[in-house]
């Protein structure tokens, strides 16, 4: 089958960094809500709630919740900006949302890349549009990943998010107020050493 130009996009390399074709990684072994509540120093129920919340992604292994090792980790650890990390937060609510009800999501997302290409008919902006596209084509586990991904391709992405008004003014608030205080209390959390000394106990 032909490749689109899109999906070349994905595959081709930019000057200096490369970016990965968007997939589904296992990200090591599933931990329990409590396991991760251990590893947070907080509570089973605030770890479902950020779980609830977007804002921790997590399978459902049966009727269970479990959260991949690399997820708890970028969560703990985040090897991103401080601004980075905000998008990745509001991010992680927005796929919440797509969750929710995902053919809506996507709909208002595919909008918003059309009048993002209207408003930028030429320039580095299409790079960036023509990645989205790939992702929304791709499906609803591809859009999560990209909305959730730690990794350095999908915080460039979500630079350019088609992803606007997806949350409403409210429910961004909450998650900018949840994110700072996140930053306060992050020395709580468990150190680099003891970090992973506890990841290969539990």
């Amino acid at each position: 089958m032909k490749e689109s130009r899109a999906v070349r996009l994905l595959r081709e390399r930019s000057p200096g960094r490369e970016h990965p074709r968007v997939t589904m990684h296992p990200g090591g072994r599933l931990l329990t809500t409590g396991e991760a509540a251990v590893l947070l120093r907080s509570s089973r129920a605030h770890v479902v709630d950020l779980c609830v919340r977007g804002l921790l992604p997590y399978v459902r292994v049966g009727p269970q919740r479990r959260i991949r090792r690399s997820d708890l980790e970028a969560f703990i650890q985040p090897g991103l900006t401080q601004e980075e990390l905000r998008m990745l937060w509001l991010h992680r609510a927005v796929a919440g949302k797509v969750v929710q009800n995902p053919p809506a999501v996507l709909a208002t997302a595919a909008i918003n890349l059309r009048r993002l290409r209207r408003l930028h008919p030429e320039g580095g902006a299409w790079e960036w549009l023509d990645r989205w596209e790939v992702v929304l084509e791709g499906g609803v586990e591809t859009v999560l990943d990209a909305l959730t991904s730690s990794a350095e391709y999908a915080a460039e992405l979500r630079r350019a998010s088609p992803f606007a008004g997806i949350l409403t003014e409210s429910e961004r608030q909450r998650v900018l107020e949840s994110f700072a205080e996140s930053r306060r209390n992050r020395a709580r959390t468990l150190g680099p050493d003891k970090l992973e000394r506890a990841l290969h106990g539990v």
